[in-house]
């Protein structure tokens, strides 16, 4: 089917189809029964695990085509599976369908004094084209908190990763169909032609209603430079953590080695570390040194190469360079006042930790740096829906507008006004 449509001279004709086909279906899945979207995301649950095995083979083919290649582990990861990464994203749709629907959720209610009685309620999007690279959970993810949130869904993977989305995508339609909701509620782009994400882009005549880029810089540049409709903006991650004088060194020490070396290519991954330069004498050489035993390379100020002068001298570029692999920059910094003016210069405003016993401390880094997420004695890996309670995540949003760090359900509606009233007319 894939090599057959990919052939096909007219993307833009197959796209609208795609586009009027998700548009037909986002109407009764705006007002579709919780029990119907729960029933059609455990019918998903099962259908992944059922079908473990074809799921893998597919992921294996998509594999097999980076061998030879330069590509960096870090994204060889993000593309494979397992059974422990089948049996998460399983529960993670399960997770999903255990979260309150908030279609029709009041968020607030006031009364005038004319005695109208005013509701601001939830209300699903309408449909939302995601377009991402590498990461095939992304296809489950995706797909099933559009569905919880009421919204259609038009799913475009990158290339490496098209054999492993397409199993992933036909388990989720089983789950559809076995609830009775529309079976294109949620598609999958059957076509690896970049000419299908400029389709996306301008909208497919109205159809998309917004827009989720989850991908490299590039591709998120080009959202941004392109789209005609709105986009939640999910940037680099250029993630920090500061290290104050006063944190415990044991705790630094666990923390930094899992917010860069857990897993390298997530876009929470640490990319610089900042140390305060008040604890250049107690901190700076155990936490070097514990991230390189870890295998990570260390990339090194000037003011940190004069106290370690064997590390690989830091450029201009790194500072503002998201590795997604076993590299960090490290840099001494004067105090939290430091700190801040560093993050605020390099960071993407995704994730950025700090590292402190001093509550003047946290609270200056949690008052004055914007970034989406912030964290105090934890690891930067935690940036992620799953780890929120949101069950999985369309993404980190960096942008302001809208949504702003975990994509989950609540971020995929919008909202409209109900007016209760008995009779009232405007003088």
């Amino acid at each position: 089917m894939l090599d057959a449509v990919a052939q096909s001279p007219d993307i833009d004709a197959l796209m609208n189809d795609i586009g009027r086909k998700a548009r037909a279906a986002a109407r009764p899945l705006a007002f579709a029964s919780t029990e119907s979207k729960n029933k059609a995301l455990h019918a998903m649950a099962d259908a992944i695990l059922a079908h473990k095995d074809r799921i893998l083979a597919e992921n294996a083919r998509d594999l097999k085509d980076m061998e030879g290649t330069d590509t960096l582990a870090s994204f060889i990861d993000r593309l494979t599976l397992n059974d422990k990464r089948i049996a998460e994203m399983a529960e993670g749709i399960r997770t999903i369908a255990s979260l309150k629907d908030p279609v029709g959720e009041v968020i607030a209610a006031w009364d005038r004094p004319n005695g109208l009685k005013i509701e601001r309620i939830r209300t699903p999007l309408g449909v939302i084209g995601v377009i991402f690279e590498s990461r095939p959970n992304v296809t489950a993810d995706a797909g099933a908190l559009c569905l919880k949130a009421g919204n259609a869904a038009i799913l475009r993977c990158g290339s490496d990763s098209s054999r492993s989305s397409r199993a992933i995508h036909a388990c989720l339609v089983e789950g559809l169909k076995a609830a009775g909701l529309p079976e294109h509620a949620i598609q999958l782009v059957p076509v690896t032609d970049r000419a299908a994400v400029g389709a996306m882009l301008r909208g497919l005549e109205g159809a998309i209603d917004v827009i989720v880029p989850r991908g490299g810089k590039s591709l998120v540049a080009r959202v941004q430079n392109e789209a005609r409709v709105p986009v939640f903006a999910h940037l680099e991650g250029l993630c920090h953590v500061y290290v104050d004088a006063s944190a415990d060194l044991d705790m630094a020490k666990k923390i930094i080695v899992n917010a860069k070396m857990r897993r390298t290519g997530v876009c929470g991954s640490a990319e610089t570390l900042l140390i305060d330069s008040a604890a250049i004498g107690t901190h700076l050489l155990p936490l070097v040194t514990v991230l390189t035993d870890a295998g990570c390379e260390v990339r090194a100020s000037a003011t940190v190469l004069k106290v370690l002068p064997g590390l690989k001298p830091a450029t201009e570029e790194d500072w503002s360079t998201e590795y997604l692999d076993a590299i960090i920059s490290v840099a001494v910094v004067d105090g939290i006042s430091g700190a801040i003016a560093h993050i605020q210069k390099y960071s993407s405003s995704h994730t950025e930790a700090v590292i402190a016993e001093d509550p003047k401390v946290v609270e200056r880094f949690f008052t004055e740096i914007d970034s989406a997420i912030l964290l105090h004695n934890a690891s930067t890996q935690f940036a992620d829906g799953g780890e929120f309670g949101m069950g999985a995540e369309i993404g980190i949003a960096t942008g302001k507008m809208h949504a702003r760090g975990p994509v989950g359900v609540e971020q995929l509606t919008s909202f409209k006004y109900r007016v209760h009233g008995t009779g009232q007319t405007r003088p």
